[in-house]
């Protein structure tokens, strides 16, 4: 591309016209990232997707200019590719289609657990191709192309998970993308660090959130208790099993782990309380009160 690496200038900043991009799987997060696309003014967007329904709405809305249902030729035009499937997928769609892909493609994925990804598909891809993991903390609880929109992407934050393998380059231009997409802050960390933070600070919230609705104390009259600590404590409960399923058998260990510190913390809390110990109570409280100010401030 005239010397440059997928429309990336001297800048810094992506010529989107210049490039061809193609986004596999179009449910919350690739349909986000196709209606991004268009109004970034990508040169062409091919979309992939099992389901014909989709295919169909997204072309309708203009956010398409290729629609496939099953890989082909078609994407041998395609300068990046998106990959917003799961996780399990991902490795397999890449090794199966690697011949439908530009000899110097830049493949990325937007997975939530990364494992040893990276590593297995940066073993088996053709010379002249590069992969890139990437993690765009963005989504809504509910799935599909309807559910999707560009927006959730901005003020958000953007990992970056590159391995040894990666150049620069491919490092650079996926900043650079993420902030084209209106993220706030990328960040750049490996593989087995981000699925231990993420373990903790999004897939035990979830299982949390999961276990306060399945709780034996929910009843008939539940919802009219419910104020905003109960709404916000548990608005990510309704999530999609099968996705949601694989996420955490993939980061099971480390999952698991910060499941156990998290039954220390409320062993703490029920001591104290069995115990009438409110000085442990308000220590615990100053303490996540601390912390919590501390998520508010932009030094990232």
């Amino acid at each position: 591309m005239d010397g440059d690496f997928k429309g990336l200038g001297p800048d810094g900043s992506i010529s989107f016209a210049r490039s061809c991009f193609a986004v596999i799987g179009l449910g919350v997060i690739g349909g986000s990232l196709v209606k991004a696309l268009r109004s970034l003014g990508a040169g062409k967007i091919i979309g992939l997707d099992r389901d014909e329904a989709t295919l169909r709405a997204a072309k309708e809305q203009g956010l398409l200019d290729e629609a496939l249902s099953v890989p082909g030729p078609a994407l041998k035009e395609a300068d990046v590719v998106i990959l917003a499937i799961y996780p399990e997928a991902v490795r397999a769609f890449i090794e199966k289609n690697a011949v439908c892909f530009k000899k110097d493609v830049l493949l990325t994925d937007v997975t939530g657990i990364k494992g040893t990804l990276p590593y297995d598909i940066q073993a088996v891809l053709p010379a002249g191709m590069e992969f890139i993991a990437g993690h765009p903390m963005a989504g809504r609880e509910a799935k599909g192309l309807a559910m999707s929109s560009e927006k959730i992407f901005h003020g958000a934050n953007y990992i970056i998970v590159p391995t040894e393998k990666n150049s620069q380059r491919a490092v650079k231009w996926l900043n650079a993308f993420a902030r084209a997409l209106g993220c706030k802050h990328t960040v750049e960390i490996d593989p087995e660090e981000h699925d231990g933070i993420i373990a903790y600070v999004s897939q035990l919230t979830h299982v949390t959130a999961v276990a306060l609705m399945d709780s034996p104390s929910y009843n008939e009259n539940t919802r009219y208790f419910i104020a905003g600590s109960f709404r916000d404590g548990t608005r990510v409960a309704d999530i999609n099993p099968e996705l949601w399923c694989d996420l955490f058998l993939s980061n099971r260990e480390k999952l698991a782990a910060e499941v156990e510190k998290y039954i220390g913390q409320l062993q703490a809390w029920h001591k104290a309380l069995t115990a009438g110990d409110g000085e442990a109570m308000k220590a615990m409280m100053r303490l996540a009160g601390e912390r919590r100010r501390g998520l508010n401030s932009d030094k990232v």
